[in-house]
């Protein structure tokens, strides 16, 4: 199941690297986890950046120098950079596993969305469907619910 997973979150992370790739923006992760996603979502939007938000501590060395981190509950932190990132980011992957934090990423989404630019595109193991957000179809391979993927308006 595990191998599963990463290999859908693996699939999940290319198919939406490769819908923004003509938008301009950084990409942001909720969610440290295992780093596994962080340092695939850094290899896949090198170009772009990738913003971290992590309830933290986060240790120094397992964030690559080319991710900026954002310590602190994702539900508090995320409203203190609205205005900063306003509208900016093209790729927005919410890392939190359906088994640990299912309620986490319900909040958060809402809170990122002010975040994202038109046309970028969200990546969740768990579904989050907001207003504005159209489901996308999950990538070849993938089987439907195990990762969603939504782009914003």
């Amino acid at each position: 199941m595990l191998i599963r997973r990463l290999m859908a979150q693996r699939a999940s992370i290319e198919r939406a690297g490769g819908l923004v790739v003509s938008l301009e923006g950084p990409a942001i992760l909720l969610g440290l986890g295992d780093g596994a996603a962080l340092d695939h979502l850094c290899e896949i939007a090198r170009r772009r950046g990738v913003i971290l938000f992590d309830k933290g501590p986060i240790a120094d060395g397992k964030v690559p120098p080319a991710a900026e981190r954002v310590e602190g509950d994702p539900r508090e932190t995320l409203p203190h950079h609205w205005e900063r990132l306003k509208r900016s980011a093209a790729l927005a992957l919410i890392n939190f596993p359906i088994t640990d934090e299912a309620r986490l990423a319900a909040e958060v989404a809402p809170l990122v969305a002010p975040l994202l630019r038109p046309g970028a595109v969200v990546v969740s193991e768990i579904a989050v469907e907001l207003p504005g957000w159209e489901r996308l179809p999950p990538p070849d391979g993938v089987r439907e619910g195990r990762h969603h993927l939504y782009r914003a308006s």
